[in-house]
């Protein structure tokens, strides 16, 4: 349907904000050129994951009246998906962050880190960062963890009532702050960030939908709700936008929902030809393995490798560039074949020993000749 291919043109980008953010300091007033301005905006394409993983999932509910197939089975299954690459992803950043390049400013990670980003509690729990990435990772598992009730709310009272329960006490709390404009922390982002998955669940009704919806111009819908959105963000300029996420999240996230509708459906024919092409599904393929171990890559070569060779600014950026970023897909490609697409094809222990050579030599040993 083209929404891997989403998916690996936003880990992509998020790939190049980092190489951009470690490169020129003083973010988001950062000293980099003006004409490098388009890739501050990182943020935006973490919010598109967080729809992105919504719409996707509540595809198959939004099929059998919005259930989820059972709590249990549910949560095992996005264990058993999320939680091996994120673990190894998690050993790696550890290795790394103790032994060439700090990830975080309060030092490196600590016995604290072990036990909050193993449990991946990073959002309700301050611990030394081992990844700077890693905090979408326990916002997700967060909302995982409410998708069967959101269905639920979403069966029961519609959809108009569920987008009300989650959005509107986020508004209320983004009003009554200073300015009307909430500081937001390292952590405790899922209930801020709960309206945005569910403008993806809400979205995914769209693919089941008669044949008359589903015709909808979703494209254009979606670029009309993004209109005001992007104009605002270039009158207040970027620095602003930046600082104004908060309202900029729930804004954008219908737009973003739309969007995927609009592919889901096939529209614009393009797009989602381009979205299919071979090299942009492949990289589909492999983007949740980039998006978790690009980073420790890219801080490398910024911190530890370009300082020998390049001065700070552009020629370290655009060593960045030419080294982090092929590394970092070449890298997360051999890391999804390890850690990711054997859990991605196997639904449990005993299927994935089976697929291994050895597995499949002792269970053809009890098979008849």
């Amino acid at each position: 349907m083209g929404l891997d291919g989403l998916r690996g043109l936003a880990a992509l980008y998020v790939v190049l904000f980092h190489c951009w953010l470690y490169t020129f300091p003083g973010y988001p007033d950062s000293s980099a050129p003006p004409w490098l301005e388009g890739l501050m905006f990182g943020r935006l394409a973490v919010v598109f994951f967080l729809v992105l993983s919504g719409f996707s999932l509540a595809i198959s509910p939004a099929r059998h009246g919005w259930r989820s197939g059972g709590v249990g089975r549910f949560l095992r299954r996005r264990a058993w998906r999320i939680l091996p690459p994120y673990w190894a992803a998690l050993a790696m950043s550890l290795i790394i962050s103790w032994s060439i390049v700090p990830a975080s400013h309060s030092g490196p990670p600590t016995g604290t880190t072990i036990l909050v980003y193993g449990l991946a509690a990073q959002d309700m729990f301050t611990a030394p960062t081992p990844n700077g990435a890693f905090w979408s990772i326990g916002v997700e598992v967060e909302l995982y963890l409410l998708f069967p009730l959101l269905l639920f709310v979403r069966r029961r009272v519609g959809a108009a009532a569920l987008v009300a329960c989650v959005t509107i006490p986020v508004i209320a709390r983004g009003l009554v702050a200073a300015n009307a404009s909430p500081a937001e922390g390292d952590n405790w982002l899922a209930p801020h960030l709960a309206p945005v998955f569910v403008a993806g669940l809400v979205g995914a009704a769209v693919v089941t939908a008669s044949d008359r919806v589903r015709r909808l111009p979703w494209g254009w819908f979606a670029a009309l709700a993004a209109l005001p959105v992007l104009a605002l963000g270039v009158i207040q300029g970027s620095v602003w936008t930046v600082k104004h996420y908060f309202w900029i999240d729930l804004a954008i996230a219908p737009a973003m929902s739309m969007l995927l509708a609009a592919v889901a459906t096939g529209r614009p024919a393009i797009l989602v030809r381009l979205l299919t092409a071979r090299p942009i599904r492949s990289l589909g393929s492999f983007s949740y393995s980039l998006y978790l171990i690009h980073l420790p890559i890219v801080m490398t070569v910024v911190r530890r490798v370009a300082p020998l060779f390049f001065s700070p600014g552009l020629p370290t950026f655009w060593f960045t560039l030419i080294v982090a970023l092929p590394v970092s897909a070449l890298g997360a490609w051999l890391f999804s074949k390890i850690f990711e697409m054997p859990f991605k094809r196997n639904r449990s222990w005993r299927f994935l020993i089976e697929a291994l050579p050895s597995g499949r030599r002792r269970a053809g040993a009890g098979l008849p000749g």
